[in-house]
């Protein structure tokens, strides 16, 4: 969905340039069709009626031998491709703009002779990873998840820990890793790649990946278009938020802790969730937390939406009764909206490319907690490199404890330190804004790009 959510506000400049778009949906299997995503279109569409999505027909897959669910996303693309080319050969579309998921539809624009573009969801930072991972793949038999602390260096980049790399390429064995590292190629036989991103915040990485330091030698560079930040301009086709909005109004500027996890946040255990309300009690602070249902032992159900939390079971007894000065929700909040409130001082986060996007745009600072996918790389370069972001000690490990969330939502809100942070993260929104703004680099690159196709 958080792909699904990036590649429709691209689609809405685009389609006020004067090109029709037509944003093509693949279901995966353990969404159930249109119920899925429907009231989320449906919602898009009415407030865009420039916008039309075609759903292409759900495909049967061969079994999938991995423990990655990105896997699963890849070869449902794969098995896709013939759908996409009849879709595809009826419209004539004039230009392919695929999400990096969607690598091997390269072969089908190749085929019909349709320009390719890849919208790379996450920033410049992991796109460098991309690129160079064939260098790395070269380099060492190695497994990431055999090396430990041992650093990892990609040109443009602060060196990471291999811990710290994504999931899905941890383990050179599973299929996950092959799949990932044929992205690559693809992405750099396109016409170019459109990353969610601004150049002034990652310019270093933005500079080396189009100096060709990271892609493959003999591998072309094709041009990069910074054309963020993109985030949902408003929440549509979602639950209603009053609740939590009526709440903040009540509470003082810059005065609580927004705790959210993005749309897997229930793979935190029951355990880590008393954790973390007994962490936000010994901090006094006020929050606001969403609370998903804990995480599902059962391997044949982690795909399925969870139930509504049961609170009450959940969070320590009398926990609600004691923080008053909180408020626990269920399941889901508006976030783009409660990050934009101006009483929320610090953001609690899964390290997501839309949620730090969200949270840089409101000049808000992160508490990076990285669950899945890329985020730990997130969590580095939030801290290390943009000093955006404080991270939560032992995210890696079983359990964040709750001394833990306690000392790091105080030091947030209450030293020299967290002001620093805010400061530095308040600057990153006007530049951000200054990105987005008429004229702006980031608003200039899409316009130029998307005039050539017009005229082509």
């Amino acid at each position: 969905m958080g792909h699904l959510v990036s590649m429709i506000e691209p689609g809405k400049i685009i389609a006020a340039r004067g090109l029709a778009v037509t944003i093509v949906v693949i279901d995966l299997p353990h969404n159930t069709g249109a119920s899925a995503t429907g009231p989320f279109l449906a919602g898009v569409s009415a407030a865009n009626p420039t916008i039309s999505f075609h759903r292409l027909p759900q495909v049967e897959l061969p079994p999938v031998k991995s423990n990655h669910p990105e896997t699963l996303t890849l070869e449902v693309a794969r098995v896709s491709n013939p759908h996409l080319r009849d879709f595809l050969a009826a419209t004539s579309s004039p230009v392919l703009v695929a999400d990096f998921f969607c690598n091997v539809a390269c072969g089908v624009a190749s085929e019909l002779g349709i320009p390719i573009y890849f919208f790379f969801t996450s920033g410049a930072e992991v796109l460098a990873l991309y690129l160079h991972l064939p260098v790395l793949h070269a380099q060492t038999t190695a497994n990431f998840q055999d090396m430990g602390d041992e650093l990892v260096h990609v040109p443009g980049i602060p060196s990471f820990p291999a811990t710290d790399s994504m999931r899905p390429i941890m383990d050179r064995d599973d299929v996950a890793y092959t799949k990932f590292v044929s992205v690559c190629s693809d992405l750099c036989l396109s016409q170019g790649i459109l990353v969610n991103t601004f150049r002034s915040l990652e310019p270093r990485a933005v500079e080396t990946i189009a100096a060709g330091l990271c892609s493959p030698f003999g591998l072309p560079t094709p041009p990069v278009y910074c054309i963020g930040p993109l985030i949902k301009s408003v929440e549509v086709g979602t639950k209603c938020g009053d609740e939590c909005i009526a709440w903040l109004d009540t509470q003082h500027k810059d005065n609580v802790v927004f705790l959210c996890f993005g749309s897997l946040g229930h793979q935190f255990s029951a355990k880590q969730i008393r954790e973390v309300a007994a962490g936000l009690e010994a901090s006094g602070q006020r929050f606001l937390w969403v609370v998903k249902c804990p995480s599902n032992d059962d391997p044949t159900k982690k795909f399925d939406e969870p139930s509504e939390p049961d609170l009450d079971a959940l969070l320590p007894e009398g926990f609600r009764d004691r923080t008053k000065d909180g408020l626990v929700v269920k399941s889901w909040a508006p976030q783009r909206d409660v990050l934009m409130h101006a009483a929320v001082a610090l953001f609690a986060t899964h390290c997501g490319w839309n949620s730090v996007l969200e949270s840089i745009m409101a000049g808000v600072p992160m508490l990076a907690w990285p669950l899945y996918a890329e985020q730990r790389m997130n969590k580095v370069f939030l801290e290390k490199e943009l000093g955006l972001a404080l991270a939560m000690e032992g995210y890696d490990k079983e359990m964040v404890e709750a001394k833990e969330v306690a000392a790091k939502a105080k030091e947030m809100m209450d030293s020299d330190g967290g002001r620093v942070i805010r400061e530095r993260t308040q600057a990153a929104m006007r530049q951000a804004n200054e990105a987005m703004r008429e004229g702006g680099e980031s608003e200039a690159t899409l316009a130029s790009l998307v005039n050539a196709w017009v005229l082509a």
